[in-house]
């Protein structure tokens, strides 16, 4: 079509012809000349018109406009007269400002001086693994990969090895095994490449008391001043620190001889508040006591002093029952949970999680049955305010789609901080009661408009064109979850357009993602997956946005776009 001399070449004008009926964008096009008078550019005052209406910006408006025209527009006599041609309207729109990530949660910008439990902390799980949890290969660039993804909970599991010098693998298997020496090396190196705030590397400690001082040891001089191994001002926390007083510095997770006051002088100003005890329960609490010290006394026995006394914010206690921890533990204590257990939790005492959350970490981790390095859903543990959801990091999916999604905002740092009602510890907030939090709720108008440049499935026949479909998923508290899915296109992955709108209505916006996937149709076998992505709703723009679609590992497949048209409403009346 673009070859009118046909020459069997493209030349000149006939080049500039073809790009641009390839980049053509009819409904761009439309939703131009519905802004501008003269249906070739848009005033200055137009495009204020179209941000404010359509795009829902409202501060500094004229500003932003110049702003972008200044940015986009690639005609200089457009840019000096403050107009925006199609040309530069399109360039705005596939923009990271047109983006439907908002561009402010690009960068840190929630508080950080919190106390570490009010944050949800990307977490990952027996890190070393590139594979399955028997036979795979343990590799130092399992923890080069999680750090890169800002990844700040990192587990090292450890084991005597020869020559006095412990390893790393997942014990008692046919896994691979490397130096614990190498994995902390690793760690110094990219600690804080992507993100300056604390790293906490949970130490499954496995070995003989000689090994676990060669631990201690190997952390202190190779991390040297980056490993926190006193409190930071030198006093016994009544809460725990902030992710900002933390900077730069590797806190040790791991068992314990005794507690900090032990190897601290300090006094706490004040004592943590616990839960009032009754009296019909002191005896109850005196066997637990005693059972107490002895599980210390055999601590004792199989722990490191020198390594024990590198364990000072997140040191590992078993869980008996969240009335037990309020009355007993201390905020630098914290519990490990694997999903079963969590899950059992969540659904016989929801708000007596996320209240315990608001005051001591937990970590969560994957059952011992997922020896194919599956993940489990880390939503329902979002939902109750669980802090170090640990996933399989070297395991595609919706579940990692999902962890990627949450924490790509706050400068992607590995910190996020958790809505209100889930930093007190007096909430009445519960995923399966989320009235008892008396915000309004939100309805969602997502309108599908058109595909761009989608890829063909891998290993498909030669010539096979997509037939894509898209389909929109909300996950967060159980109320909220759902999914709408548009028609397929029959054989175009170039421009398809849908133009068909979905409802959604969102009671808790701040836990709940939104997951766009592409599908390609088919109507024989299960449909093939295109590309997704996936963001937090709190960080969803409003207006004329695309999506720039992730592969299944979570990288770009540029160009591959979404175009949709958002709506949101606060709804002042409940739901029911």
């Amino acid at each position: 079509m673009a070859d009118k001399s046909e020459t069997g070449t493209l030349e000149g004008e006939e080049f500039v012809l073809f790009y641009k009926a390839l980049t053509q964008r009819d409904e761009v096009l439309k939703i131009f000349q519905n802004y501008s008078k003269d249906g070739k550019k848009l005033t200055l005052l137009e495009f204020v018109d179209f941000l404010k209406q359509e795009q829902m910006e409202s501060i500094g408006v004229m500003g932003l406009a110049m702003e972008l025209i200044d940015r986009y527009e690639p005609s200089e006599t457009a840019k000096t007269r403050h107009a925006l041609t199609i040309d530069g309207f399109l360039m705005y729109l596939c923009s990271p400002d047109g983006s439907i990530f908002n561009p402010e949660h690009r960068k840190v910008f929630q508080d950080m001086s919190q106390s570490l439990c009010h944050y949800f902390i990307s977490s990952s799980h027996n890190t070393y693994l590139m594979e399955d949890q028997l036979r795979g290969q343990s590799s130092i660039e399992g923890y080069i990969r999680a750090l890169k993804r800002g990844c700040r909970c990192l587990e090292v599991d450890c084991w005597d090895g020869p020559n006095g010098e412990p390893i790393v693998y997942h014990g008692h298997t046919f896994t691979s095994k490397i130096p614990f020496r190498e994995v902390v090396s690793t760690v110094e190196k990219y600690a804080f490449q992507v993100s300056d705030y604390p790293i906490i590397l949970s130490i499954e400690n496995h070995c003989s008391i000689e090994q676990q001082d060669v631990i201690a040891q190997q952390l202190k001089s190779i991390l040297g001043e980056q490993l926190l191994i006193t409190t930071i001002d030198g006093r016994i926390p009544v809460q725990l620190p902030s992710p900002e007083e933390l900077r730069g510095k590797i806190i040790l997770k791991g068992k314990k001889i005794g507690c900090l006051e032990d190897s601290l002088n300090g006094q706490p100003d004040e004592e943590p508040e616990g839960e009032d005890s009754e009296e019909e329960e002191e005896a109850e609490e005196e066997i637990l006591r005693n059972e107490a010290k002895k599980k210390e006394k055999k601590s004792k026995q199989t722990l490191s002093e020198e390594l024990s006394d590198c364990i000072i914010y997140c040191k590992s206690v078993p869980f008996s029952s969240f009335q037990h921890s309020r009355s007993h533990y201390k905020p630098y204590e914290m519990s490990s949970f694997k999903e079963s257990k969590a899950h059992k939790l969540i659904r016989e005492a929801g708000n007596d999680f996320v209240r315990h959350n608001a005051w001591q970490l937990t970590r969560i981790y994957p059952s011992g049955i997922r020896a194919d390095s599956s993940n489990f859903n880390p939503q329902d543990m979002w939902n109750v305010g669980c802090h170090m959801v640990a996933l399989n990091f070297q395991t595609a999916g919706t579940e990692m789609d999902l962890y990627d999604g949450l924490f790509s905002q706050n400068g992607h740092c590995g910190y996020v901080l958790k809505p209100t009602f889930m930093r007190d510890t007096e909430t009445y907030f519960s995923p399966d009661n989320p009235q008892s939090r008396g915000d309004s709720a939100l309805s969602l108008v997502i309108q599908v408009i058109s595909g761009q440049q989608l890829p063909k499935v891998p290993n498909s026949k030669e010539g096979s064109i997509v037939d894509p479909l898209v389909r929109v998923e909300i996950h967060g508290i159980p109320a909220d979850n759902a999914k709408r899915e548009t028609k397929y296109i029959e054989n175009n992955g170039f421009n398809p357009q849908w133009g068909e709108t979905l409802h959604f209505q969102v009671r808790v916006p701040e836990l709940a993602l939104v997951r766009f996937v592409v599908e390609d149709y088919d109507k024989a076998s299960r449909n093939d997956f295109v590309g997704q992505y996936t963001i937090p709703l709190t960080s969803v723009k409003a207006g004329y946005r695309h999506i720039h679609l992730l592969s299944k590992d979570g990288t770009g497949i540029t160009p591959a776009s979404l175009f949709v048209h958002i709506r949101m409403v606060d709804l002042s009346t409940e739901i029911d």
